[in-house]
C-alpha cells in the first residue's frame, strides 16, 4: 500500500501479507498518518489525529481509489481535517443516479482538457449529489459523475451504459464540477508514481524473509524519491516525465568509452545514441 504526493513523491509505503484484506480502512489510515508525519510540520499541523483544527495552516486533500470508497474512511479523514476525493464503487444506487440523468442535457457541462492534452476534452461532468443518498458520510460530501462517449471497442465503465463511459467519485470539496473534475483526474499522476515504483522492484519481491522484503521496498522507494528529485533538478522535455524504464535505456545505461589524451582523462559518449544530449546538457547547463 503506497502514498504519495500528487507530483508522485512517494511518502511511505506499507508491506502486506499477501492475505490481507483489500480494502482495509484501518490499513489505510495507518499509511495516511505515517505520510501526514514526514511531512514538513507546517503541513502536518492540524492534521494529524487528535490535532486542533485551528494549526492547520495549509489543506490537505487526498485521492483514493474505488478500494477506498466507504464512507468510514471519509469519517476517519474528516477526524484528520483532511479533505477526499474518492472513485466511487458501481453501486445501485449510483447507476440509478447516473440512468436518470442521461436525458438531462443542462446538468451536464463540459470538462477542461488537461494541460498535455491536444485536442479538446469531449467528457462532460455532472453532479449527482440531489440523487444520491449519502447519509453517513461527512457534511459537504459531494457525488460527481464524469462521462466520456464510448468509442468503437471501447470497454464498458463500472457504471453501465451503452453510449457513455462514466466515473464517479465523493469529495468534501467546495467549486464547481469542473474544479471537482480537475481535483480527481490529478489522480492518474499517483497511479503513475504506483507504476513507477512497482517497476522499480517492488511489484516481486526478491526474498522469502519478511524484513528483507520489507527492507527491499524501502530502499526502491528511497530509490524512486532520488529519481524523481533528479528529473525535476536536471531534465526537462519526455525524459522529465519518463518511467524508470526509459531512463534505465536512455541514461543509466549509457555506453561510454574511459580514455586519456594529452594527460587528461576523457569520457566518449556515442554521438548517436537519444541520452547522449541529454546527460550533456546536464554537465553543460545553459
Amino acid at each position: 500500500m503506497i502514498c504519495s504526493t500528487a507530483d508522485g513523491e512517494p511518502l511511505w509505503v506499507k508491506l502486506r501479507a499477501g492475505n490481507a484484506a483489500a480494502n482495509s480502512i484501518a490499513d489505510r489510515l495507518e499509511v495516511l498518518d505515517a505520510a501526514v508525519a514526514v511531512l514538513p510540520e507546517r503541513d502536518a499541523a492540524g492534521h494529524r489525529e487528535g490535532d486542533d483544527k485551528e494549526l492547520a495552516e495549509r489543506p490537505l486533500v487526498v485521492s483514493i481509489d474505488a478500494g477506498g470508497c466507504s464512507a468510514t474512511l471519509a469519517a476517519g479523514l474528516a477526524k484528520r481535517n483532511i479533505g477526499f476525493a474518492v472513485s466511487a464503487r458501481s453501486a445501485p444506487a449510483v447507476q440509478a443516479a447516473i440512468r436518470r440523468v442521461v436525458g438531462e442535457p443542462g446538468r451536464w457541462h463540459n470538462a477542461p482538457k488537461r494541460p498535455r492534452q491536444r485536442k479538446r476534452s469531449r467528457a462532460q461532468v455532472a453532479d449527482l449529489t440531489d440523487l444520491a443518498d449519502l447519509s453517513g458520510w461527512p457534511e459537504r460530501t459531494r457525488l460527481v459523475v464524469r462521462r466520456e462517449p464510448r468509442h468503437p471497442g471501447a470497454q464498458r465503465s463500472l457504471f453501465d451504459s451503452d453510449s457513455f463511459r462514466c466515473w464517479g467519485f465523493h469529495s468534501d470539496q467546495q467549486g464547481d464540477t469542473a474544479q471537482l473534475d480537475r481535483l480527481m483526474r490529478s489522480h492518474a499522476d499517483v497511479a503513475d508514481a504506483v507504476r513507477r515504483l512497482k517497476d522499480s522492484g517492488p511489484a516481486r519481491m526478491a526474498f522469502t524473509a519478511w524484513n528483507a522484503n520489507s527492507a527491499w521496498a524501502a530502499m526502491r522507494m528511497v530509490g524512486l524519491a532520488l529519481v524523481g528529485w533528479f528529473q525535476n533538478a536536471c531534465l526537462d522535455g519526455a525524459l522529465r516525465r519518463a518511467a524508470p524504464k526509459r531512463l534505465r535505456r536512455q541514461l543509466w545505461r549509457l555506453p561510454a568509452l574511459a580514455c586519456t589524451s594529452a594527460r587528461r582523462t576523457l569520457l566518449r559518449l556515442p554521438e548517436q545514441h537519444p541520452g547522449t544530449r541529454a546527460l550533456l546538457a546536464i554537465a553543460h547547463p545553459r
